[in-house]
């Protein structure tokens, strides 16, 4: 296994350098992904880069989202000839701790999608707490997948080549804050494996938050009818699969 951390970074150069050096105890290259910054962000976002040696950094002349912000940066691991790539937000809001865990688990179970699903702190806003059951729900439902425990936590470990077959069948996922659930159900559907265990997740008082409520439910929502209507097409696989599951584990 040849595994890289992936750190999608919008307006939260201030924390990035800090994430980084959280990372540097396991011995792993970054991915940092600039993804269309303001001067001061990009300033901040290339210091950081630098102080760590190893680091890669792949710059967007535009704000894409989320999901093109992964897609280019799962392309330049699959380049680099990395096998898994961890996701981690650039905001510090996760607990990087919580990455041994999952880097072992990804060594022994190396056809496996490693998700998080979150250990909130006091700092929870109630909002985004009491929100994340239903979208949990719907990825179920479309996948017909009891086993997804979470599918907004952005701390994962991708196999690349599973990965990466989606974006060569140019399947086309959300852009922004839908990114997390589009992609996961779309692995589910491909028939990965998911190994879920809880991460330590705190929101900072003075953090920058690039969620907004109209727009991103709107996303969300979006993404879910596409996903529906999916499921419908793909409904006898997802059935045989469903069987699978319940029969073999």
């Amino acid at each position: 296994m040849k595994c890289c951390f992936i750190i999608p970074c919008y307006r939260h150069g201030a924390t990035l350098a800090s994430v980084l050096e959280k990372l540097r105890c396991y011995g792993i290259p970054s991915i940092v992904i600039d993804d269309g910054n303001d001067q001061h962000n990009k300033e901040l976002i290339a210091a950081a880069v630098t102080a760590e040696p190893g680091t890669l950094l792949v710059v967007r002349e535009k704000n894409g989202g989320k999901g093109r912000a992964m897609n280019d940066g799962i392309r330049k691991a699959a380049e680099a000839g990395f096998t898994h790539a961890f996701q981690i937000d650039a905001d510090g809001q996760h607990d990087a701790a919580d990455c041994k865990e999952f880097l072992l688990l990804a060594a022994e179970n190396p056809d496996a999608v490693l998700c998080g699903f979150p250990v909130y702190d006091s700092s929870v806003p109630a909002a985004r707490k009491n929100g994340r059951e239903f979208s949990n729900i719907w990825a179920r439902i479309v996948t017909l997948n009891p086993e997804l425990k979470d599918v907004l936590c952005g701390f994962r470990v991708y196999p690349v080549q599973a990965y990466n077959s989606l974006l060569s069948r140019h399947v086309c996922m959300d852009s922004h804050m839908g990114f997390d659930v589009d992609i996961l159900v779309r692995l589910s559907w491909a028939g990965c494996r998911f190994i879920f265990r809880g991460v330590h997740v705190t929101y900072p008082e003075d953090g920058v938050s690039n969620f907004r409520l109209f727009r991103d439910n709107a996303h969300i929502s979006l993404t879910y009818t596409k996903l529906f209507f999916g499921m419908l097409i793909r409904l006898p696989i997802l059935l045989v699969q469903a069987h699978r599951r319940k029969h073999h584990g």
